[in-house]
């Protein structure tokens, strides 16, 4: 039995690092320094962060939705939506089997 993939819509999931680095940043007229100092973290954890070196973590989302306005599970779910992306091209689970609950 062969599964196919559900199709994808839109664009692929980003690293919130990304959408940090290309627009948000950007448009906030503020230095990553200050940033870094508002946010609490040393500026290399907010590069490594933007490079896409690191994950936003729990914490990570909580400051970046008090910094910015939003919500910590906007930054959450980009981060989810990113792993399980790259999971689903690195992790062949097709010698799994799906058991049925009876």
């Amino acid at each position: 039995m062969t599964t196919s993939s559900p199709i994808k819509r839109g664009l692929p999931p980003m690293h919130p690092g990304e959408l940090l680095r290309e627009d948000i940043i950007p448009a906030l007229d503020k230095s990553k320094t200050e940033i870094a100092k508002m946010l609490g973290i040393s500026r290399q954890t907010l590069y490594d962060i933007i490079d896409e070196k690191q994950p936003v973590t729990v914490t990570m989302a909580l400051r970046f939705g008090k910094l910015l306005g939003n919500s910590p599970f906007f930054w959450l779910n980009l981060q989810q939506a990113y792993d399980l992306e790259r999971a689903e091209r690195e992790v062949d689970v097709s010698a799994i089997p799906t058991l049925k609950v009876a």
